[in-house]
């Protein structure tokens, strides 16, 4: 099976079922086989678009709390090249960024042609923190949908190609992962206060992320929403859908100049 991206027909509920592997999802030993297949093949393609460097692939990967954005970064990209990707990760804006339009930030970090550029939050968070947490005011908030539209729309036609994943895990799953934060010494350092604030407010982030995923799925940047209960399920579909847009690039290494073809090592 593979992703669909959001169009405007898409059903977007986002309960808590739509979380959970989809049928036919495979599982155990057959998963890892999948899952190794679709990460060697990733890796082989990323060696030849850093060659042929005629696209810049930025990766967006958004979802609450513990929805495995880390994870997903750490497992799906472990054999990529690190001279040929970048990962940002967006916190609260500081100071200078604030005094600047909110899509300042993001564009600084667009990966150059050649490069994977993975979002780790992204300018999509003022639309979603600053809706839900009131920011910013409805008149700001609700004109961003459109900019960021049209910020994806002149990137795609300056060779960036995009792909945006929402990693969509249940209430219930998120209850786990967060209490395994507070039990397990090893992940202590990933708790905050506000993760309890933002899951108080879990309502007002659903009406906000599906609002953001029909507003900005276009067919220049579209939206997956990615089952994310099951960690193995989630980094294979990911990974599927980076290799399938990779594969449709038709990639391949630069010829030698006519130069180079000429000369001779004795």
């Amino acid at each position: 099976m593979s992703l669909h991206a959001v169009t405007a027909r898409t059903t977007l509920r986002l309960a808590s079922h739509a979380a959970a592997p989809p049928a036919g999802t495979p599982s155990g030993e057959a998963l890892d086989d999948e899952i190794r297949e679709q990460v060697t093949r990733l890796s082989k393609l990323q060696r030849v678009f850093y060659a042929d460097a005629r696209h810049a692939l930025l990766i967006v990967l958004q979802g609450r709390d513990a929805a495995g954005k880390d994870g997903t970064i750490r497992h799906v990209f472990s054999a990529v090249n690190p001279q040929g990707c970048e990962v940002t990760s967006f916190k609260q804006p500081t100071d200078i960024e604030a005094r600047h339009d909110f899509l300042w930030r993001a564009h600084a970090r667009v990966p150059a042609r050649g490069m994977i550029g993975i979002f780790n939050r992204s300018h999509y968070e003022d639309v979603l923190v600053g809706r839900v947490r009131h920011l910013a005011s409805h008149a700001v908030w609700a004109a961003r949908y459109r900019q960021i539209n049209d910020f994806e729309r002149m990137l795609t036609e300056n060779g960036v190609v995009i792909l945006k994943f929402f990693l969509h895990v249940s209430r219930d799953e998120q209850k786990h992962r967060l209490r395994d934060r507070l039990t397990d010494a090893t992940k202590n350092w990933k708790f905050r206060a506000g993760d309890l604030e933002d899951r108080a407010r879990w309502s007002g982030y659903t009406a906000a992320y599906r609002d953001a995923l029909r507003r900005c799925s276009t067919p220049w940047a579209p939206w997956y929403v990615v089952p994310s209960d099951d960690k193995k399920v989630r980094n294979w579909l990911v990974a599927s859908e980076i290799v399938r847009t990779l594969e449709g690039l038709r990639l391949r290494y630069p010829k030698a100049d006519r130069a180079v073809r000429s000369l001779r090592i004795h």
